[in-house]
């Protein structure tokens, strides 16, 4: 026999237990359907940015004294190399072209690294050391590096450059050497030069020393974190300014 409702216990008119808890199951489904959504398409934009544009890194060593510090948070233009527009002054981040890096960081446990590794791979978080580097562009295609000139100084092409972001008391080079730059590679130096494992101490490698075009992730354009080292990390081009004997763009 159906049930008979008391007054007290009628549902008011058009509603129905039942009706209730499927209208609310439905409603949940939607909000978690629209939910997952909005994060799948925020994480594909995080990394389409990552791929094509811009990358967050993180500095490990102090090679590149007082312009980066360990730990600073810098944003790289992924872009720089692919239009073929860097140019000397330029700090890059690059990828080891052999035998630069020891062994590399150890990494974190388990489900950690794993969660660490997602999330890098998605730019949410900052790519660590890993096989990247960080120095200065010093010598593009077809330039004759020197050091040190009769002034002490750095020579590019045969012209002295000052060098205002190097680390102060630090000398253009602890040692003499004078290279030619081969088509389509870089000649790269830390301004920490003092602890700087750059193009220097590699020109007994099979490399030269000199960084392929292909091994250039991107141009540092600022440092982001933390707040107070924010800022921007151009204007390291005006130090080659009086550079004669334009060499070919990469």
């Amino acid at each position: 026999m159906p049930r008979s409702f008391t007054p007290a216990e009628r549902p008011p008119l058009g509603e129905h237990p039942r009706h209730d808890r499927a209208s609310g199951v439905r409603r949940g489904l939607a909000w978690l359907q629209e939910t997952v959504a909005v994060i799948a398409i925020a994480l594909a934009l995080s990394l389409l940015v990552k791929t094509f544009l811009v990358q967050a890194f993180y500095i490990p060593s102090s090679s590149m004294e007082d312009t980066l510090a360990i730990n600073d948070r810098i944003l790289v233009n992924k872009l720089a190399p692919a239009v073929g527009d860097l140019q000397r002054g330029d700090v890059v981040v690059f990828t080891d072209p052999g035998g630069w890096l020891d062994d590399p960081l150890p990494q974190a446990d388990g489900l950690r690294q794993v969660v660490i590794d997602v999330l890098t791979f998605v730019g949410i978080i900052p790519h660590d050391a890993g096989e990247h580097l960080i120095k200065r562009v010093v010598g593009i295609p077809g330039d004759t590096v020197a050091c040190c000139g009769s002034e002490g100084r750095l020579t590019v092409n045969g012209t002295p450059v000052d060098e205002p972001y190097l680390k102060p008391g630090v000398a253009p080079s602890s040692y003499e050497f004078e290279v030619v730059v081969p088509d389509g590679t870089v000649w790269l130096m830390g301004d920490n030069r003092s602890n700087s494992a750059d193009s220097r101490a590699h020109m007994g490698d099979p490399g030269g020393g000199f960084v392929p075009l292909e091994h250039v992730v991107g141009r540092a354009v600022v440092t982001m974190w933390p707040l107070d080292r924010v800022g921007s990390l151009g204007g390291g081009q005006d130090a080659f300014a009086e550079v004669e004997g334009a060499a070919a763009h990469p």
